[in-house]
């Protein structure tokens, strides 16, 4: 266990929708593994003046209805969130959290159904693109990871200019690989537009991803990669000065 909690400690919120069924593993890496404070924020909240970062997280939001974040984009939450980016905050959107960030207009492109046109739900290697992002900070370039996948539409698209942007601002921060860090259609397992796993916005202060860090972030579980996310915010946060 990681002793982070003082008085300097990073405040947590864990956005939680209706049909949000991972909201309770972000809890507790938060607040049990990373030991930051750590409170639901529910979706009619409007008040984040006492977060230091929010994490949005996997599920069903609103049962999906229409499409993945479609009718989670006007919550009331959303409105608040989104001035707590222009703040500067953290936002961290996981899996129907990344698809509801795109859908509030919080990071580009779109997220589409599998390529299979089936529920994906395994362990998949991702490749750091970035390593110099808030959310990525405690790796390196290129480094490996294993983390679960569990979606249906995790399929990112966007269109060529918007890709070409991405690539220019470096905002391409996870790509699904192979164990040997191969990157290409092979090791795609949903049609990801360039194998993207993860994008941030230009200000690197939002980062949505479809992988689960949050599921395998105690060697219990044995894998404890995806810890190294959440390390990451708080090592930030805390170099930041606050």
């Amino acid at each position: 266990m990681v002793a982070y909690f003082g008085i300097n400690a990073m405040k947590f919120g864990v956005l939680n929708f209706p049909g949000s069924n991972c909201a309770e593993d972000c809890f507790h890496v938060l607040d049990k593994v990373v030991n930051q404070p750590t409170r639901y924020f529910w979706h009619q909240e409007t008040n984040t003046t006492d977060l230091d970062a929010i994490v949005v997280p996997g599920g069903f939001s609103y049962g999906d209805y229409l499409r993945p974040g479609a009718i989670a984009r006007f919550a009331p939450a959303m409105d608040a969130l989104k001035e707590f980016v222009e703040k500067g905050k953290l936002v961290i959107g996981i899996c129907n959290g990344f698809q509801i960030l795109t859908e509030a207009g919080l990071l580009p492109g779109s997220l589409i159904k599998n390529k299979s046109v089936k529920f994906l739900c395994q362990d998949q290697t991702i490749r750091v693109e970035n390593a110099k992002t808030p959310f990525t900070q405690k790796f390196h370039k290129h480094e490996l990871l294993m983390t679960p996948i569990a979606h249906n539409e995790g399929n990112y698209y966007i269109d060529d200019e918007g890709l070409a942007e991405l690539e220019a601002h470096h905002q391409i921060i996870f790509r699904y690989a192979s164990q040997d860090g191969t990157v290409d259609d092979s090791t795609n397992p949903n049609g990801s537009v360039s194998n993207i796993a993860g994008i941030c916005n230009k200000s690197f202060n939002v980062l949505g991803m479809m992988p689960h860090p949050e599921r395998n972030a105690e060697s219990l579980l044995g894998n404890a990669q995806g810890i190294k996310v959440f390390e990451s915010m708080i090592l930030s946060f805390t170099n930041s000065g606050n």
